[in-house]
């Protein structure tokens, strides 16, 4: 296994874990918010989508901008399409039928997001989140767009879809880079302990054997540096009792997993231009998850400049949707559609 290479600079709320053994410790001093940043109300980093000319993902844009978003995966845990429903002879589900066929936009993989900006030493990808499906949507997009390493993986909470591809990052951290720095929410990394707990304590691996290198950094829930770029989680509840993590970079806010948005989160979203957010299916939310109709209720009350769904089961039509949401453009001026496997979105930061 590669040697631990140096140490992550962390901001105060983000402790390093140490990769061998359980030998954990705060790492080196705290470093100040730099030009990326200031405070979670009010953020230096601007971001922005653009209004002249259609990129690759379809998203109308103009000017040039050297940082994006690029949608790894949109879609539930279980992906679109769904075995059960491609083998049931009985009944045809039409969103399954259509996502089955590769380049459909119905076609969706665990939800997940890289974020690409200029940073100290060249280009940064950041990841939020490495799910069940991970390597399958790095097959498709890294060659697809050029990206070759990732600088950090940053976790919104800790069910499959979000953290059951990390043993995935072997073929990174064999091949490509030493190491890859993990930002995780400290429940969040109890679960690790016993999900992944030969990527945590990797003293009991057998010589030669390989898995993925990775430093585990504890966050809270305050702003934190990556890389020269300042995050902001956003805390959301992911079912009752159950803590998950949005995160706000320069004016753009995901969350990926809510069921209820506290009303201490409210403030870290004023003044976003992009936000992207769950919804789950058309008509309802779930226990866990908004629904098209919650999701509509909280882009009118945070006011985005443009929002995109993200995380759809397979009763979200990406077509018949997106028409429908088209309406409230011109009835509400609420620029919303949904997101897809594959779309990239420019930013400014």
């Amino acid at each position: 296994m590669a040697a631990f290479l140096g140490a992550v600079r962390c901001a105060p709320s983000v402790a390093r874990l140490a990769p061998y053994g359980r030998r954990f410790r705060v790492s080196g001093p705290a470093v100040s918010l730099r030009r990326r940043g200031s405070s979670p109300l009010r953020l230096h980093s601007r971001a922005s989508l653009n209004s002249s000319a259609e990129d690759a993902g379809g998203i109308r844009r103009g000017g040039e901008s050297d940082s994006e978003i690029i949608f790894m995966g949109t879609g539930t845990s279980e992906g679109i399409p769904r075995v059960s429903c491609l083998t049931n002879s009985s009944k045809k589900c039409p969103v399954c039928s259509k996502a089955i066929v590769p380049g459909n936009k119905n076609r969706r993989l665990n939800t997940s997001i890289l974020i690409r900006y200029p940073g100290p030493t060249g280009k940064c990808n950041i990841l939020i989140d490495a799910g069940k499906f991970f390597y399958q949507s790095a097959l498709q997009w890294f060659p697809a767009y050029g990206i070759r390493t990732i600088d950090a993986v940053i976790i919104t909470h800790s069910h499959a879809d979000a953290i059951g591809g990390l043993d995935d990052l072997r073929d990174w951290t064999n091949n490509v880079q030493p190491h890859i720095p993990i930002y995780v929410a400290n429940r969040d990394f109890e679960v690790m302990k016993k999900t992944h707990y030969y990527l945590v304590d990797t003293s009991g691996i057998i010589p030669g054997a390989a898995v993925s290198e990775l430093q585990f950094n504890i966050m809270q829930e305050e702003p934190f540096v990556v890389n020269d770029l300042q995050i902001t989680p956003l805390p959301v509840w992911h079912g009752q009792g159950y803590r998950s993590l949005g995160f706000r970079f320069g004016k753009v806010c995901y969350i990926s997993d809510v069921s209820e948005i506290p009303e201490e989160t409210y403030p870290l979203l004023r003044d976003c231009d992009i936000l992207i957010m769950d919804a789950l299916r058309p008509d309802r939310s779930s226990s866990t998850h908004f629904g098209l109709p919650r999701a509509l209720e909280e882009v009118r009350k945070i006011q985005p400049k443009r929002t995109l769904f993200t995380g759809m089961m397979h009763l979200m039509d990406h077509e018949a949707v997106n028409e429908d949401l088209k309406k409230l453009l011109e009835t509400e001026g609420i620029d919303v559609q949904l997101s897809y496997d594959g779309l990239r979105i420019p930013i400014m930061l």
